[in-house]
């Protein structure tokens, strides 16, 4: 079981995107994460779906931690009410920041970027940089590709099964949150491979 959470980091698009229930997911997942007290940390921005849900996590009284790169900031897409403002000067300092800051990690809905950071993060676990659990708010199925996609890479031996289990997948919000609370660390280290068919 992972330690408690206390603050969690949430990838997300600065799109809406299509369908409304994308929107309707993240206001819900920043109402639960403030009425639970867990710290929202997120890129900082007042557009798309992280505009949303920081704003919905501050409309109930919540904690925002934003983190945003110096050229971002200058284009006016930093949100201006959050509890801490983190300008950085590199994404690469931005992702770095939103992991030490954070317990967990959600990736909601959103493009390259959201993509990125996911699989950056995933990464990190896979090789034990962090044991922080890992879920996936598979709005409307938007992730179902993606995982059909690591389920190719298992069965092309590039990827071990119980890596792919890093990646926590559900539905509903608070169904995510409790089987972030409930995960094991991975136990095993990701150099499984017999080095004479590597």
């Amino acid at each position: 079981m992972s330690e408690a959470i206390e603050s969690v980091c949430v990838f997300c698009g600065s799109a809406t995107g299509e369908d409304p229930g994308y929107r309707e997911k993240a206001i819900a997942l920043g109402h639960l994460l403030a009425e639970k007290q867990i710290q929202l940390v997120y890129g900082a921005g007042n557009i798309g779906l992280m505009g949303v849900i920081a704003d919905a996590v501050l409309e109930k009284g919540g904690k925002v931690v934003g983190v945003i790169p110096e050229s971002l900031c200058a284009k006016e897409l930093a949100h201006q009410d959050l509890t801490e403002l983190h300008v950085v000067s590199s994404m690469h300092e931005r992702k770095a920041l939103m992991a030490e800051r954070s317990d967990a990690f959600i990736a909601m809905p959103g493009g390259f970027g959201t993509l990125d950071e996911l699989c950056e993060i995933l990464t990190w676990a896979q090789l034990s940089f962090h044991k922080k659990p890992i879920g996936l708010l598979n709005v409307k199925g938007f992730f179902t590709p993606l995982i059909r996609m690591f389920d190719h890479a298992i069965g092309e031996k590039f990827l071990k099964a119980e890596h792919k289990d890093l990646a926590i997948v559900a539905e509903d919000p608070e169904e995510l949150l409790e089987k972030l609370i409930a995960a094991e660390p991975l136990k095993e280290e990701k150099w499984w491979f017999d080095k004479d068919k590597a």
